[in-house]
């Protein structure tokens, strides 16, 4: 079935349609990552957007339950040059056009991402509307203009849980894979988790499992709570930490988070993770602005301005914080190499520190696992 993607500003890229039928609006944004589709899909930074892979091949090991960030897709729509109709992995339990029909998901392929790519750098990430319906193309560049975006957006509260509860109480899905087994699946001579040194609380502004691994793995015991959670209802849980996840939309549309986040300062050690370090710098009293296409994918180059480290790192945001909005008791960490925005965070006083990007990838590098010992390590000096 024909299909096309057609961008506020009148740009139009024709394809051939997978996944489910229909009409759907939303940013369009590219993704630089050569593998982990099923964790870019399922990822729940990415609700209300459309995302285009520049990878010109995907599909090819298909699609396993254990892959999922969340438990579903949370893309909009999905865009890429090529697609493997036929997945070749012992792990696959699905098609990528099964995945995507079975929960709604609208697919576009056979356009040339490398020229949408350059468009989005060129004009910035915008609107879009992506449909297998015999729209003309006004009618679907008006519902894209017409449409959500991300700026304004909060879209935290779709996607955060609506119930607290514990992450893995029986350590049964946070240890390290083996390359030859899925998750669910004893081995003996897999690598114990440690014991559970911290209890900490997680905000869950859109929380991805392997977030959840990694902290399990580094020694933290996880309750998980709603993005709505009052500072005074976490304190009341006596934890040893707190964790600020990433999430979707407009930081600054969070005005009740920043307020919850506000009133944690100085009360625990924190540590901020992408839209976590967004909230963090709101309750300094910092802003936010919105990039012209944001950062996507697994090859971003950080610099640790205190020793000179480069990281290549995962990243996933359309937004950044204003250094020149922060306060005096607030330093500038990190920096990203391509663009110079603001990578990493911390309180010259207090027990609070953030970074913008992804320690714990899923999919990209793991140059940036470190920051999971950080965090423990400022718990220790805290106590």
């Amino acid at each position: 079935m024909k299909s096309q993607l057609v961008l506020e500003d009148g740009r139009v890229f024709h394809g051939e349609s997978f996944g489910a039928e229909g009409t759907r609006i939303g940013e369009v944004c590219f993704n630089t990552a050569m593998t982990g589709y099923q964790e870019v899909l399922t990822d729940p930074s990415y609700y209300g957007q459309i995302v285009a892979m520049t990878y010109p091949l995907i599909g090819n090991y298909g699609i396993n339950e254990a892959d999922g960030e969340s438990a579903h897709p949370q893309v909009k729509g999905f865009v890429i040059e090529e697609l493997s109709e036929f997945p070749s992995s012992w792990r696959s339990q699905t098609s990528l056009p099964e995945y995507l029909a079975t929960h709604g998901i609208v697919g576009i392929q056979g356009i040339d991402t490398r020229a949408l790519t350059r468009h989005l750098r060129e004009r910035g990430a915008m609107k879009s509307c992506l449909t297998t319906e015999n729209l003309t193309v006004e009618e679907a560049r008006r519902r894209a203009s017409e449409g959500e975006g991300v700026v304004g957006m909060d879209y935290v509260r779709v996607v955060t849980t609506p119930e607290p509860y514990d992450w893995d109480p029986d350590d049964a899905n946070s240890r390290r894979w083996d390359v030859t087994r899925s998750a669910g699946e004893t081995d003996p001579s897999a690598s114990a988790l440690p014991p559970a040194r911290y209890q900490i609380v997680a905000y869950d502004y859109g929380l991805k499992r392997n977030i959840l691994r990694r902290l399990r793995q580094h020694g933290f015991k996880v309750r998980v709570v709603p993005a709505g959670t009052t500072a005074a209802d976490v304190l009341s849980l006596k934890p040893d930490g707190i964790f600020l996840s990433p999430g979707p939309g407009d930081p600054s549309a969070l005005d009740y988070v920043h307020r919850s986040v506000r009133d944690l300062l100085g009360k625990k050690p924190i540590f901020g993770i992408c839209l976590g370090h967004q909230m963090l710098s709101h309750a300094f009293g910092g802003r936010t602005y919105k990039l012209k296409f944001g950062h996507h994918g697994g090859n971003q180059p950080v610099q640790d301005l205190a020793t000179g480290r480069v990281d290549i790192t995962a990243q996933n945001h359309g937004f950044a914080v204003d250094p020149d909005s922060l306060p005096p008791e607030v330093e500038v960490t990190h920096i990203n190499l391509n663009d110079h925005t603001v990578e990493g965070l911390r309180h010259r006083s207090l027990p609070v520190f953030s970074v913008q990007y992804h320690p714990e990838a899923a999919p990209g590098p793991h140059d940036a696992l470190h920051f999971f010992e950080q965090f423990g390590k400022l718990i220790d000096d805290s106590r």
